[in-house]
């Protein structure tokens, strides 16, 4: 059975995936949560797990009274936390030898060099806007690691940008997500919720590449 195509039904379908399993399992919800979330963050190898959209389904199914919103936002916090730095700690590790890697199909080297670029260039505040932006926010702690970065410097921006995504999106989803006008065109949200934060991304990598291509020397 192809894996792609069940994670990508999972990925633009998430409200209606999450409310069977509500429905099915009840509680253990919870677990699953926090599996995906700590996974999406923790592991250089796995970017494509639905996070932004996850989230602000989570609150949605919170507003429904399906889900407890506090419990949910603490447990998905822990993870986010907790996934930023078991992804430090690989980083740091393996340290340089990481560069020597090139492309295969558990690693992308140049996701990588994007994140190591844009976190050069805005060190501790990367892991806080990193949080919003998928593939990179993967990268991100990762990239931290492997450049050394002090770990109670690292643990100040995770918690930080872990408590801004995770309470940001799922307070959306509760006040927003129950909306007519929202859950017919949830769909289109989750979308817009993957391509637009990776579209300004790829923009603003280009954009020092060509900065970087037009002075070389600085």
């Amino acid at each position: 059975m192809d894996l792609l195509p069940l994670l990508l039904d999972f990925v633009l379908h998430v409200d209606r995936h999450l409310a069977e399993f509500v429905a099915q399992y009840g509680t253990w919800v919870y677990a699953v949560l926090f599996a995906i979330i700590f996974v999406e963050t923790g592991l250089v190898v796995m970017p494509f797990l639905p996070g932004d959209s996850l989230l602000f389904v989570v609150g949605t199914m919170c507003g429904t009274g399906l889900m407890n919103l506090p419990p949910s936002i603490g447990l998905l916090i822990v993870a986010a936390v907790a996934g930023n730095q078991t992804n430090y700690t690989i980083g740091h590790y393996f340290g340089t030898r990481v560069f020597q890697w090139e492309n295969s199909r558990f690693f992308n080297k140049r996701a990588f060099d994007e994140a190591h670029a844009f976190y050069e260039k805005w060190g501790g505040l990367t892991l806080v806007l990193a949080r919003f932006m998928p593939f990179v926010r993967t990268f991100a702690p990762f990239v931290a690691g492997v450049a050394r970065m002090t770990r109670s410097r690292f643990t100040f921006y995770d918690v930080t940008g872990g408590t801004l995504w995770v309470g940001s999106l799922v307070l959306a989803g509760y006040f927003f997500g129950n909306i007519p006008w929202v859950k017919a065109n949830l769909e289109k949200i989750i979308w817009a919720m993957i391509l637009i934060p990776g579209v300004l991304a790829l923009a603003g990598g280009l954009r020092s590449r060509l900065s970087n291509k037009a002075n070389p020397a600085s």
